[in-house]
């Protein structure tokens, strides 16, 4: 009986609320009618208000009990697990979302209303009651965000990296793949996103010869090795629009505190490229740079794999690969190039 009374004193609660919150319902429950109210108070402040339009209707109630009201009601109440929905909007898509709904258990009541939870335990000599709001908000359709990549280039021909004796040959430090990405991610499962990506890579390859450099020839790249100076820097740079598309996949409880795979395709369309050659005359005073447009010779487009390990919510390594080379066919060394870096 208590429950039931509980039961009904809360559906009038939910009823106040959906009031305050939909103008139109408040504004018809303002206009006045000429009823009679009948007020069952219980407890210290519990209060059930049944309005009746005639005599009538109220010989008809002081033949009615609790049990005869709810039945009234026409609530349908699932048997295996006592779960009953008192109050439930239909949408115009046919959708159903339940606003009041009620689960029993043999020593437990549980009353939904909205995002807030009751919970009532009677299984000790008292009864406990525990009232739980979720404020978790709904995950926005798209996240988008600024990264940084701040990585080191290599090359791999036929597979391996090039021996320090090939003109070609990088050095890692200087070897710079700088890149400033707009990254938009939609979660489309749980711990599972799709990461979408535009942005522009500033390719750098410091050669280890430093003695050799890039220049253009008359039909195809060449590394020329410089006799008459002393070469101090020689290196190739290229400059990307770039866009990616990855799958993340969360292998944790959350990105906090657990591990995120992501891998997908990129492909890029060629800004610039040229070649840089530092070096000192015999009896120079000063350093003295060449630059030497190459782009010529170089790829247009550049496609390839990346893949992104993170570890926790702040710390994320990457790795691409181009799976064409950088040069054109018969233009230039077979070389496809390799990153490896972290992201900001």
């Amino acid at each position: 009986m208590k429950k039931i009374v509980f039961l009904l004193a809360l559906f009038g609660f939910a009823s106040l609320v959906q009031a305050k919150t939909s103008p139109e319902s408040s504004l018809k429950t303002a206009i006045p009618t000429l009823q009679d109210s009948v007020v069952i108070e219980f407890g210290k402040a519990g209060k059930i208000v049944i309005t009746v339009a005639s005599k009538e209707d109220f010989e008809k109630l002081k033949l009615m009990n609790i049990n005869q009201i709810i039945s009234e009601l026409d609530l349908e109440e699932n048997k295996e697990t006592g779960e009953l929905t008192l109050v439930e909007i239909h949408k115009k898509d046919g959708t159903v979302k339940e606003v009041v709904k009620v689960i029993e258990r043999p020593l437990e009541t549980e009353v939904q209303v909205g995002k807030m939870r009751v919970y009532v335990d009677e299984s000790g000599e008292n009864t406990k009651v525990k009232i739980e709001t979720d404020s978790k908000e709904d995950d926005p359709p798209l996240i988008d965000d600024l990264s940084i990549d701040l990585g080191i280039n290599n090359f791999l021909q036929e597979g391996s990296f090039p021996t320090s004796d090939q003109p070609y040959a990088t050095k890692g430090w200087g070897s710079w793949n700088v890149g400033l990405n707009w990254v938009g991610s939609h979660r489309i499962g749980k711990g599972v996103q799709w990461n979408l990506g535009l942005g522009f890579q500033w390719y750098n390859f410091k050669f280890e010869n430093r003695d050799f450099q890039a220049i253009r020839g008359r039909d195809q790249i060449s590394f020329v090795e410089r006799t008459d100076v002393t070469g101090i820097k020689s290196k190739l740079s290229a400059s990307y629009l770039t866009a990616m598309t990855l799958l993340e996949v969360n292998l944790g409880k959350s990105t906090e505190d657990g591990f995120t795979l992501a891998a997908g395709p990129y492909l890029g369309y060629r800004l610039g490229g040229r070649s840089k050659f530092v070096f000192d005359e015999t009896g120079g005073s000063r350093d003295k740079i060449e630059k030497v447009n190459t782009g010529l010779y170089l790829e247009n487009l550049r496609y390839g794999i990346r893949g992104e390990l993170g570890i926790g919510e702040h710390v994320t390594f990457f790795t691409t690969y181009d799976l064409n080379t950088l040069f054109q066919d018969g233009k230039g060394p077979s070389l496809n190039p390799i990153t490896f870096g972290i992201v900001f």
